[in-house]
């Protein structure tokens, strides 16, 4: 349970998309079985559909099969216009790693292929607990590969990329960074990474003692949740590719846009990758969005503040490049 008055502290345009969300959300089963993971992911995505609605329109979208290690994840390429830039950014969906997909994300991504003129990627790489950590990471990195043999197929240049994510998303973007780095990869390509609301490793933290509840999914026992369907065993909580912490995050960096939200138990995470990142001058830039909720990229219906935070991110993304 929050210790402070979350709700009551909000914008009046997050008040406005809260108001809709409790209209609007669907009756409480009296059935008393948990949901199964099948029923939980289309639940997420018809909830997202009203979200996804409108917003800018593509001049080409492909739906592609990309081969990985275990058989096939798809992808979705957005071209804004017929004369994209042949920039690219990948972007990895939220969801607690258990639901989401191409579709509860479709308006983000259209959103910043609009905004950016780059062609975006988006990965639907496996979910959990199906899917246990790493094999999420490995999925990235194979596309990201893939994408990069394929640059000409797909009129997108191979040294001008980054990712960009949120929520859980967010952690995958710098994960599959860092795997590429570590494996001895060079990773001058990524140009940036546009970090919306991560978590980043943080076990405990002031953020997730004071807000966090039924209103965003991110009480103290979801969080343990997520974490528990994600990881295979206790052991890989220390895994410097699940708390990035763990890992050197102090040279050979890409530029790293960090953003966050005021009333959101990751906050710190977002705020403690900052530091570390400003600390040992990697180039990087911090947002904090006021009176915002976790997850509140979404809501660009109904919120200006979303539209703004895509568009913050798009302009750090641009000056980078080459």
């Amino acid at each position: 349970m929050s210790q402070v008055d979350v709700l009551g502290q909000l914008s009046d345009e997050m008040k406005q998309v809260m108001d809709y969300i409790n209209q609007h959300a669907a009756p409480i089963s009296d059935v008393a079985e948990p949901l199964t993971y099948p029923q939980m992911r289309l639940n997420y995505q018809q909830e997202r559909q009203f979200w996804n609605e409108g917003g800018p329109e593509m001049a080409k979208t492909l739906n592609e099969q990309i081969p990985v290690a275990d058989g096939q994840v798809a992808t979705r390429v957005y071209y804004p216009n017929n004369n994209p830039t042949n920039n690219c950014i990948f972007f990895i969906h939220g969801g607690g790693f258990i639901v989401g997909n191409l579709d509860t994300h479709d308006r983000v991504m259209r959103l910043i292929a609009a905004q950016s003129n780059c062609v975006v990627i988006g990965i639907d790489y496996s979910l959990s607990p199906e899917a246990k950590f790493p094999q999420a990471i490995e999925e990235c990195v194979a596309i990201t590969r893939y994408y990069r043999q394929h640059a000409a197929e797909y009129g997108i240049n191979p040294q001008q990329m980054g990712y960009a994510g949120d929520s859980a998303g967010a952690y995958l973007c710098l994960a599959t960074f860092l795997w590429q780095r570590d494996a001895g990869d060079d990773v001058s390509f990524v140009k940036g990474l546009l970090l919306y609301y991560g978590l980043y490793g943080l076990k405990d933290s002031r953020s997730m003692r004071l807000y966090g509840g039924e209103w965003d999914g991110l009480t103290p026992a979801d969080l343990i949740y997520y974490r528990d369907m994600y990881l295979a065993d206790e052991t890989q909580a220390e895994s410097p590719y699940y708390c990035l912490f763990n890992n050197d995050l102090t040279k050979n960096m890409a530029p790293c846009f960090v953003a966050s939200c005021e009333y959101d138990p990751l906050i710190d995470d977002s705020e403690t990758l900052y530091a570390i990142l400003k600390d040992h001058q990697i180039c990087c830039e911090y947002k904090m969005y006021p009176g915002t909720l976790h997850a509140f990229l979404h809501y660009s219906k109904m919120m200006p503040t979303s539209v703004t935070a895509l568009d913050d991110g798009i302009k750090f993304f641009l000056s980078q490049l080459d």
